[in-house]
This record gives C-alpha cells, structure tokens and sequence, in this order.
C-alpha cells in the first residue's frame, strides 16, 4: 500500500482539504497504516485527480484564499477495494529506543533510566490516545476503526508491561555512570 491508498481511505470517511489529509495520514489516526510525509501527500492527491479517483471543489471564505476539498469517487472507491485486497507486507517497525536499549552498555545508566521514563510515557499516551479512538469512533460509527484501536491497544499494553518487567534488566546491562573528574587542587 502507499500514500495514494490512505488518501482514499481517508477521502472514503469523508470530505477533507488536503491540509487535513496530510495531518491525518501523519500525525493522527491514519498515520499508523502508511508511511506518508507531508511532500507525498499533495502530489498524490493531484495524480487521483488526474486519474479521476477524487474531485476537487473550492470553498471560499471572505479574507482567505479558497480551500480545495476532495471527494472520493466511484473510481476512486475501485482503486481503494483494489488496493485493500492485495494480502498486506508485513508490518515495518523503527524504534529509536530500540536502537538505544541494543546500545545500552555504551551508556551510562542514569540515560537508560531516562529513555525507560520517556518511553513507558509515550506509551501510556499511546493508550490515552487509543482510548479516545475508540471513544470518539463509538459515536461516528466506524466499526474497523474500533477493532483496529482494540487491537492498538492490546499490543502498546502488552509493550509496556514487558517494560515494566524488565526495565531493570535493562538499566543492568547500562555501563555504570562515569565518574566526573576531579578539578586539579
């Protein structure tokens, strides 16, 4: 899959500006299912309109530049089942503290300590921000989108708790802090 499918994906939901479908597909709820950036988002959106997937009307406001909204078609909704129907790759996943934890006995503990903290801390936002989905999604109605938020949270529940556990495994296997030297007398 790619940038054009969650467009239409996001277009299937409904209406959006591409501002909001380059803030969805990045930093919000779709932004967990392809890696999009915010250079890929507008001419993928330009080439659907080329191919007919998606129209564009203008919306004006007095003051302010018009605003482009696109709308998925029946084309568009083609492409997207297309698309959805291919068996996916398997999940891709990067973690920069992954990398720091495969580092640990180059840094002192007090560092592993800290990137522990932070990340038992994004996680549990994690789960705030799940729970929400789910939230939100009982009132709009999108049925996928709860399983998919269930699902989130199973595996960001079952990742905290294996740090919790063995955090201290971790922080063990840090290099002890280094000694700060003595100023010359």
């Amino acid at each position: 899959m790619n940038v054009r499918t969650v467009c239409l994906a996001i277009l299937h939901f409904s209406d959006a500006t591409g501002y909001e479908i380059k803030k969805m597909s990045t930093e919000e709820r779709f932004s967990y299912f392809v890696d999009a950036s915010f250079g890929s988002i507008y001419p993928a959106l330009s080439r659907l309109q080329d191919d007919e997937c998606v129209t564009v009307r203008e919306e004006y406001e007095s003051g302010k530049p018009p605003r482009k909204i696109y709308s998925i078609t029946q084309k568009g909704r083609e492409e997207l089942v297309d698309s959805l129907e291919v068996v996916p790759r398997p999940d891709s996943f990067k973690s920069e503290f992954l990398l720091t934890a495969l580092c640990c006995e180059l840094i002192d503990q007090g560092t592993i300590r800290r990137a522990v903290d932070k990340r038992i801390q994004d996680l549990q936002a994690k789960l705030d921000m799940l729970d929400e989905v789910n939230c939100c999604n009982r009132t709009e109605g999108a049925a996928g989108m709860t399983w998919i938020a269930g699902y989130g949270r199973a595996v960001t529940e079952a990742s905290l708790k294996h740090l919790l556990e063995h955090r201290n495994e971790l922080e063990a296997m840090a290099c002890a802090p280094t000694p700060t030297p003595q100023a010359a007398e």
